[in-house]
Order: structure tokens, then sequence, then C-alpha cells
């Protein structure tokens, strides 16, 4: 049930003690809110997203349980959990990218044979996305408390360009699940190692930006909390 999974990412993020606990605590806020938006009936088919959601969230805790076999992706997020030079957002990002990138085609995948169909997931696929996405605009209210920047670059476009980047994100990984489907079990397996490859890729570039904007990295970590803890407990909306 999500709800269980909502709890076990609180608990997750709470328990962290480093950056990786960030994504998590945003996680946890997202698989809350399907959880409450079943409970009210808000969706068609409250049963299968709640399936979908928490088929989805089990990849992200099966590497989070074991750090040392998981993907590249998932790799970067952990190698650089104790790097308090990157800003909070980067370190969200990274989890986002792993999750999204990485783990939603493969999901996607693994539902679409137990139902035998690939394009009846659709519409759970997007209404997940669409509570990712919806869940920003509470989740920088929040993280204004720990990152000074955050709620004045969304007014200046951050919140378009987040929501922007993450519908590509989501499209991305629809084309892949599309693409990975019809494969056999040989060229599925070699279709996620390339995919894991290129998604570590854009892991480095998250960590590595343009020197251009360096500075401005350096400027915006210096008006953010550095404590994981009350980072985390911001992030998941709670009072410190």
């Amino acid at each position: 049930m999500i709800a269980d999974t909502a709890r076990d990412l609180r608990a997750a993020a709470l328990a962290a003690g480093d950056c990786s606990g960030y994504f998590p605590a945003l996680y946890s806020r997202v698989t809350t809110r399907i959880a409450e938006s079943i409970a009210k009936g808000t969706f068609d088919d409250g049963p299968a997203l709640d399936r979908f959601a928490t088929r989805f969230a089990s990849h992200y805790i099966a590497a989070a349980h074991d750090r040392a076999h998981c993907a590249k992706s998932w790799q970067a997020c952990w190698n650089v959990a104790g790097d308090r030079q990157l800003l909070i957002v980067q370190h969200l990002l990274l989890g986002i990218n792993a999750h999204v990138n990485y783990d939603l085609p493969r999901v996607v995948v693994e539902l679409a044979d137990e139902r035998g169909d690939l394009l009846s997931l659709r519409h759970d696929f997007d209404t997940v996305n669409e509570v990712l996405a919806a869940t920003y605009t509470d989740v920088v209210k929040d993280l204004d408390r720990v990152s000074r920047w955050a709620n004045s670059a969304a007014r200046l476009g951050g919140g378009r360009a987040f929501n922007f980047s993450l519908t590509l994100a989501r499209a991305r990984a629809w084309q892949a699940a599309t693409a990975m489907y019809p494969l056999p079990a040989d060229g599925r397996r070699a279709y996620s190692v390339e995919l894991d490859r290129l998604v570590s890729v854009l892991a480095y570039l998250i960590t590595k930006p343009s020197p251009f904007v360096r500075p401005l990295l350096i400027v915006a970590r210096r008006l953010e909390e550095h404590d994981p803890k009350k980072v985390v407990t911001a992030l998941l909306g709670e009072d410190s």
C-alpha cells in the first residue's frame, strides 16, 4: 500500500543523517499526497494507481537498501551524499534523475508484462507524474526555510523550468519503456545497462554544472542550511 510506503520513505529520510535523506523526504510528500487522494476517491481507479505508485517507489527502496549493488545512476547519488558543497536542489535532482529516467521505464515494462498491455498504463503513468509536479509548489515554500534563494528563483522562472525538465524526463521515460517493452529478456537487460549509463552521465552534469553558473551556485550555497536534519525536516513539511 502506498500509505505504508510513504511512512517508510519518511523514516528513511529521517534516518539518513546526510544529504541522501533529501530525496526520500521529497518523495514521502509525493506518496503521501497520492495516498490521501486515493483515500478521497480522487482517481478513477485508486487500487491500480496504488499498485503503480507502490511498485515505482519499491525501486528506490531496493536501491537504498543495497547501495553496493545498485545501478550506477543511484550510486551517483550515494557517492555525493556527504558533499555539502552541492545545493539542496542538486541533491534532489540527482534522486529525481535516477528515479524518473532510470527506474520509471523499467517499472512501466514490469507492470505492462503483468497486464499484457503497455498503453493501458499510460493514465497511471501520467497521474503519478502530475502529482510529483504538483507537490513541487508546496515543497518550494518549505524549502525557502532552509534555502533562502528558492522562492526567489521560483518567481524568476525556476518553477517553470523545473516542471519543464520534469515533463521532458517523463516523456523520455515513456519513450524508453516503449522501446524496451517489445524486446526479449537479453535485449531488455542490454537496454537497461545502456539506459543506466546515460542517466549516470546526466547525474555527472547535475553535480558539475557549466563554469558560467558556478559563481552563482557558490553564492546560493551560502544562503542555505548546512544541517541535513534541518533540511530533511523542512522537505517533509514538518516543524523543526
